[in-house]
């Protein structure tokens, strides 16, 4: 008997890399895409002689037009049948919205929704054709408030949360789940790139290893529910932003931002 295929975005470091070991220590055929070619063949070659399982890179931009349906297409092709989707893939930008630019917070709209649309929309189908599927798509406790400093990211976060609560519902009794993954500031790479270390330094002490975040998720994902949000201190602060006044929430997060 065949192992199921996970299909993974944003897997060459930090919770996307956590999940691929993890799903590999269950047995799972993996699909890791990334940007990092080198490093998804070296993890490629890492899982496959730790596990036996089999592994499939994909090297896409998720900021160009049609990159979704191309990692459909090639899959479809290769009769790979993807069991699970794990919508990983995102970045943030730590600057004043004025002061970005304007390509940056595009891509980062592209990468963080539109392409987590699109891939959600075309493995859907065959999910529901099968009645048997599960998708998880990872936002951020970023959902739950304004976010200065990172206007856009903030925002994304909040899409994902709010379009996949609505679909989940959408599916409920057809065979496949959808599970909103909400972690809070975890150790990555994502301070560094999105060059917001002085909110990591702040935060430093509460923050979660990718490792935790991927297990709490994959756990969710395979008890069907709806919405994980790791860690005791993020589960706190979910619960006090639903309650704050939005302009306090929104102050809060931005000195959070400024360290």
């Amino acid at each position: 008997m065949q192992n199921e295929w996970v299909l993974i975005t944003g897997a060459s470091s930090g919770i996307g890399l956590e999940f691929a070991r993890l799903f590999a220590t269950k047995k799972f055929d993996l699909v890791l895409h990334g940007r990092n070619e080198a490093r998804l063949n070296e993890i490629s070659r890492e899982l496959t002689a730790k596990h036996s399982v089999r592994v499939k890179v994909l090297v896409r931009d998720l900021a160009q037009p049609a990159a979704a349906s191309k990692i459909f297409a090639e899959l479809e092709k290769e009769r790979i049948p993807v069991s699970i989707l794990v919508n990983n893939a995102g970045f943030g930008a730590g600057k004043f919205f004025a002061q970005e630019q304007l390509q940056v917070c595009t891509d980062m709209v592209e990468t963080n929704i539109t392409a987590l649309i699109e891939l959600t929309h075309l493995f859907l189908k065959p999910m529901l054709a099968r009645k048997s599927g599960k998708i998880l798509n990872v936002a951020s406790t970023a959902a739950f408030q304004p976010g200065p400093k990172m206007a856009v990211y903030y925002a994304s976060k909040a899409f994902v949360f709010s379009f996949s609560n609505a679909l989940a519902n959408e599916l409920d009794g057809s065979g496949v789940t959808v599970t909103t993954l909400c972690p809070g500031p975890t150790r990555t790479e994502f301070h560094a790139r999105a060059g917001a270390t002085r909110s990591e330094k702040t935060i430093g002490k509460w923050m979660m290893t990718a490792e935790e975040v991927a297990r709490a998720g994959y756990n969710g994902l395979m008890k069907g529910k709806r919405n994980v949000v790791p860690g005791l201190v993020n589960k706190i602060g979910v619960a006090l932003a639903k309650i704050a006044p939005t302009r306090l929430s929104t102050a809060a997060a931005r000195k959070v931002m400024e360290g």
